[in-house]
Formats: C-alpha cells, sequence, structure tokens
C-alpha cells in the first residue's frame, strides 16, 4: 500500500468520525491527512518524517482552523434562530415583566421578559430579541 492511501484513508476516518460526532475536532485530521497525502505523492520521505508531518499540520489546523470553523457554524446557528423565531408574534401564558413571565411558540414554553410594561396572560406578544434562553417580548 501506498503512503498517501494510508493517509487518505485516515482522512476518509476523520470525516466518517466527524459526521458521526460533530465537535469540530476530528476535521482538522481530515485535513492535515489530506495534505500529508498530497506532499506523500510528489516528495519521497521516511514515513516518520510523514508522520512528523502530519502531527504538525493536525497541531496548526486545530489552533488556527477550527476557530474559524466554530465561528462559522455560530454564526448559522443564530441566523436560523432569528429567522425561527424573531418577529413572531405568540401567546403570553403567563404574567411577563422584567424579572418573569413565559409565552409559547410552536407548542414549546419560553422564558420571557419585557423592557416595557407588564404584559397580562392571554395578550399577543412579538418577540423582539433573544438572550441565551430568554425571549424578549413587546404588546402587540
Amino acid at each position: 500500500m501506498d503512503i498517501w492511501m494510508i493517509f487518505v484513508i485516515i482522512s476518509i476516518a476523520a470525516i466518517v468520525t466527524e459526521i458521526f460526532m460533530p465537535t469540530m475536532f476530528c476535521i482538522n485530521f481530515a485535513f492535515a491527512g489530506l495534505i500529508t497525502a498530497i506532499i506523500s505523492i510528489f516528495v519521497s520521505l521516511n514515513f516518520s518524517i510523514y508522520l512528523i508531518i502530519f502531527a504538525v499540520l493536525s497541531i496548526l489546523s486545530i489552533i488556527f482552523i477550527k476557530p474559524l470553523l466554530m465561528k462559522l457554524v455560530k454564526k448559522d446557528t443564530k441566523a436560523d434562530f432569528a429567522s425561527q423565531y424573531i418577529g413572531k408574534t405568540v401567546k403570553c401564558i403567563e404574567p411577563i415583566n422584567k424579572m418573569s413571565g413565559a409565552v409559547t411558540i410552536y407548542d414549546e414554553r419560553w422564558e420571557a421578559r419585557t423592557e416595557g410594561d407588564e404584559i397580562s396572560e392571554g395578550c399577543d406578544v412579538k418577540i423582539v430579541k433573544n438572550d441565551s434562553l430568554i425571549l424578549y417580548v413587546e404588546k402587540v
């Protein structure tokens, strides 16, 4: 078996592992394995040197590429949340004030707060923003 095939197999295994455990960690080994495979096609070295190249590329990938991928994933999650919840009109199921309250949306109960006057139970409210798992609303 050629050396480049070993590193392609490592890359494929890392990608499959990342699919089943999406931690953005194994993808770094996939990048490193692919680059090492390409290097091994063009440059003939000892196998231990390829392992060192793979290790260095893995560490560099973890340091530089993982933070970029994590930022991309977080941006997509925020955009998805905003499109599903922000701007929607929902029912108030508990009185809402600056300290407590709740709404229901998509048959789910969510903690809610208002920055204005208290909103009584049963009113329609509009979601204007979120802070973690707390939705901020205003009366419609």
